[in-house]
């Protein structure tokens, strides 16, 4: 089966505040994740780091759907989206909801995300960043994207890190496993209606 591009991290919204000490924390979690999709052999990796897009809020003159885009931020991240037949979202969850930064990347481009399957890794506390994903999937689900059930979900995130990496346990290894097989058949699926 032909590879598909899989974007392994748009993430790590939590990046881009400023001032935090702890910015490589959130980082961790995709390390593994990065790891077992290169075992799945399936997918050509490319992570993206929002922090790296410099997106401020929403700054085109024209509405995304017509992709006339005028600045340099806007078509690099243009480009990174539109090249990727699959989405993995690492999210962490902010007082219940999803990082407005991550918002704020997915209201950037509209056809770009069109047709394309999404899997999410999200971590947190007692929820696992649960709260987070369910808002991230209604707005995906207005881009066209398809969320996918299967995910890898991570509570109490900062007790998985041990000696500066993060160490998933084997329910998380596996759930990653079954996610990146499901998003595989979505990205196949999808792939006809991208044209």
């Amino acid at each position: 089966m032909r590879r598909h591009p899989l974007t392994d991290q748009m993430a790590d919204p939590s990046r881009t505040r400023a001032g935090d000490n702890d910015s490589e924390f959130h980082r961790r979690p995709s390390l593994p994740l990065h790891e077992r999709a290169v075992e799945h052999g399936k997918f050509d990796i490319e992570l993206l780091d929002l922090a790296k897009f410099h997106l401020p809020l929403y700054d085109e003159p024209k509405h995304p759907s017509l992709q006339e885009y005028e600045h340099d931020h806007t078509k690099r991240w243009s480009a990174s989206v539109a090249a990727a037949d699959a989405f993995v979202i690492v999210t962490p969850e902010y007082n219940y909801g999803p990082p407005p930064s991550l918002i704020n990347a997915f209201d950037y481009v509209y056809k770009e995300w069109n047709y394309k399957p999404a899997g999410f890794v999200s971590y947190g506390g007692v929820s696992g960043g649960l709260r987070a994903v369910q808002m991230e999937k209604q707005t995906l689900t207005t881009l066209k994207v398809v969320p996918i059930v299967e995910a890898v979900v991570i509570p109490m995130a900062a007790q998985s890190i041990a000696h500066g990496r993060f160490n998933g346990n084997e329910l998380q290894t596996q759930a990653a496993k079954v996610m990146l097989d499901e998003l595989l058949r979505w990205a196949a699926a999808l792939k006809t209606l991208r044209g």
